[in-house]
């Protein structure tokens, strides 16, 4: 079989949060780059994950003159908080540094593709059998078959794997490169996509188990229960879902047909280093955050950012210096929001639950909360670290 070559400077492999936005910064910069996507368009564009855009990722898209991709359905933060036994207990928010959106994954996904192809990217849909090659020698080499069957390679100085924690990039390195920092919670989320708008908006402590209710456009809600490791989600029927919704929350929730359940295993992951020879890891593909901490997308942006300003600098000035430190400029802010993660997900859960770490932790992690609402110092940190601005 004949096989097409192409060249480019960068090959991105996954058009998500990750890979577009890096896509983008570099077609701004005159760096030639190929993104590569495994699935449909339509599918990208449809499929539902994490829906926070922090003040760090919108201040970074107005720097980059990309404002225009938070446009249309995202929302401004609605009015909400923690519920602790049935009682609204709202943070304060310092509303001059705080500019977050509520903005669904596929309406980020969308715009970035959009202006993506309108400014000429070469966005490649339907990739199929990606195998990376000479990741340590030479120019790397992306091999794959196109939406019509077809042989395509393309050679790179540089690839961006932007894949996901299940995609070819990182399986590409060899294990014993890599070392795997891995924290399992021990309770799961059944996370629950309904057609409702979000009332109440927030998280819920309750003896029962945590909740959260988050919006994911105006009409569109994500609900959160937490549950077993071992359920699944033909355990939670629709009825029981709204009165565990309304049991943990102490007031009813707006209802509207369940579209989509899934049962999601709470864990924490980071991968080091990020990089292999020429093959840099973004996102997911390097890195997994529990969604209590809302800031997937945020540590998504922050990779795609820093490894745009290393390729810049080495175009620019024949330098790679910054593509050499890309994995230690990374992992410490990594590492600072993995910290956050685990500390806003260990005490929210164990301060509803009794039954998961006993008596003693529920009451400690009540006192946690308590500070958050007591003490300026304590609200201003937490509010850095929910801002993404620490």
């Amino acid at each position: 079989m004949t096989t097409t070559r192409d060249d480019t400077a960068v090959v991105i492999i996954g058009a998500g949060v990750a890979g577009l936005t890096l896509g983008n910064f570099l077609l701004r910069n005159g760096i030639e780059c190929i993104v590569l996507e495994r699935h449909p368009r339509a599918y990208v564009e449809k499929r539902q994950r994490a829906g926070t855009i922090d003040t760090f990722g919108v201040r970074m898209f107005r720097e980059w003159g990309l404002e225009e991709v938070l446009a249309g359905d995202p929302i401004p933060h609605s009015e909400g908080g923690f519920y602790i036994d049935g009682q609204a207990m709202p943070i304060d928010v310092d509303e001059d540094n705080n500019e977050s959106l509520y903005c669904p994954q596929q309406v980020l996904v969308r715009n970035l593709t959009e202006v993506f192809l309108r400014e000429g990217g070469d966005l490649r849909y339907q990739a199929a059998d990606v195998a990376l090659e000479n990741l340590t020698e030479g120019r790397p080499v992306v091999r794959y078959q196109d939406a019509d069957g077809a042989a395509r390679a393309i050679d790179s100085d540089f690839i961006a794997g932007c894949d996901g924690f299940h995609g070819v990039s990182r399986r590409s390195i060899p294990a014993t490169a890599l070392t795997e920092y891995s924290h399992e919670y021990g309770y799961s989320w059944l996370s629950v996509l309904a057609a409702t708008p979000t009332s109440p908006s927030g998280m819920a402590i309750h003896e029962l188990g945590l909740a959260g209710m988050i919006p994911r456009g105006p009409e569109t809600s994500r609900i959160y229960l937490q549950c077993a490791v071992d359920d699944t989600p033909e355990q939670w029927p629709a009825e029981r879902v709204w009165s565990e919704l309304e049991a943990r929350f102490g007031t009813p929730p707006s209802r509207g047909e369940i579209l989509s359940k899934q049962i999601v295993p709470l864990r924490s992951v980071v991968f080091d280093p990020m990089s292999h020879g020429k093959l840099y890891l973004l996102g997911d593909a390097a890195h997994i955050v529990p969604p209590m901490s809302a800031k997937g997308i945020h540590l998504a942006l922050h990779d795609a950012e820093v490894f745009a300003r290393a390729v810049i600098h080495h175009a620019q000035e024949g330098d790679s210096t910054l593509l050499d430190s890309y994995s230690e400029t990374c992992l410490p802010h990594i590492w600072n929001y993995q910290a956050f993660a685990t500390w806003i997900t260990d005490t929210m859960h164990n301060a509803g639950c009794t039954g998961f770490e006993g008596e003693f932790k529920k009451q400690i992690a009540r006192a946690e909360l308590q500070r958050q609402f007591a003490s300026e110092s304590a609200n201003k940190l937490f509010s850095e670290l929910t801002a993404g601005t620490n």
